[in-house]
């Protein structure tokens, strides 16, 4: 029923400083302006990989305003695709009539459906040529309570396969969870976790706002081009690069803090280094 994690939706009160952000570090095209009634916001759409990038600023009174309000800048919502829209659509609304249709896209708010952090925007599956320097998103990160009741939750509202979810835990940043993958064969999820360490960083930020999406993750070929750019800039991120691996050769892993991307945080995966924590790690490819 889902395809892919096709956008994200960053809200902010500077858009001008996110776009400037997402076009001079990973390379993001414009491609249109215009407002999204339901949520109360102006949105600028950027091009980036095969992926979308919508930054929503608020345009009166309305959702987007009351979350910055709450939150600051932030991740506001996830996108993921479908082949189906109707099909989608019926389906949410025998869970709830709280939906909206809008522009060709549906909203669902996380918590009518049984899912509380989740804002979702559901649109129909395009296949795009890659546009910047990322490949494409793949993944949203949902903080939870209890991620195996969230990620069943998931399987049942959404008809995805449970068998196809991986485990996935983090000493180094103090969470345990799954990914709800899509389809076999393909990165495309939400990463459910629960913090487990109240003191590591996710710890804490968990205990100040709980449940809520957290971050995303892109696949992107020119990581270390990336790297570069951001630490010219100045700005900030947090490389995962082996201490046996030449500083001119990519590292497995890249996080753009949020204040980098305008209040996004990003991380960014060199090509197959994700499965290594996915399920397939006979797939990764040496540097």
């Amino acid at each position: 029923m889902l395809v892919e994690i096709d956008r994200l939706q960053l809200a902010t009160n500077d858009p001008e400083l996110a776009i400037s952000r997402w076009r001079d570090l990973l390379g993001a095209e414009e491609a249109g302006r215009d407002r999204v009634r339901c949520l109360g916001a102006a949105r600028t759409t950027l091009r980036l990989g095969s992926s979308v990038v919508e930054i929503l600023t608020p345009d009166g009174t309305g959702l987007v305003g009351d979350a910055l309000t709450r939150r600051g800048a932030h991740l506001f919502s996830a996108g993921a695709s479908t082949r189906d829209l109707t099909a989608v659509q019926q389906r949410i609304s025998g869970i709830t009539p709280n939906t909206v249709f809008e522009n060709g896209q549906l909203y669902v708010d996380g918590p009518d459906i049984g899912i509380p952090g989740l804002r979702l925007v559901v649109s129909l599956h395009e296949d795009r040529e890659p546009v910047g320097d990322i490949d494409y998103l793949y993944e949203a990160t949902i903080l939870a309570g209890d991620a195996d009741a969230l990620t069943a939750r998931f399987a049942e509202v959404f008809a995805l396969d449970a068998q196809t979810f991986v485990d996935i835990s983090s000493p180094r940043f103090g969470y345990d969870g799954k990914l709800t993958l899509f389809r076999s064969g393909a990165l495309h999820r939400f990463e459910v976790i629960t913090p487990i360490d109240a003191d590591k960083t996710m710890g804490r930020f968990f205990t100040k706002v709980g449940p809520c999406l957290y971050m995303s993750f892109a696949e992107t070929s020119r990581l270390a081009e990336i790297e570069q750019r951001v630490a010219a800039a100045g700005l900030g991120q947090t490389i995962d690069r082996p201490e046996d691996r030449a500083g001119e050769l990519p590292a497995d892993q890249v996080w753009l803090h949020p204040p980098t991307l305008g209040g996004v945080m990003l991380g960014l995966s060199r090509p197959t280094m994700a499965w290594s924590w996915s399920g397939s790690p006979e797939r990764v490819e040496p540097v």
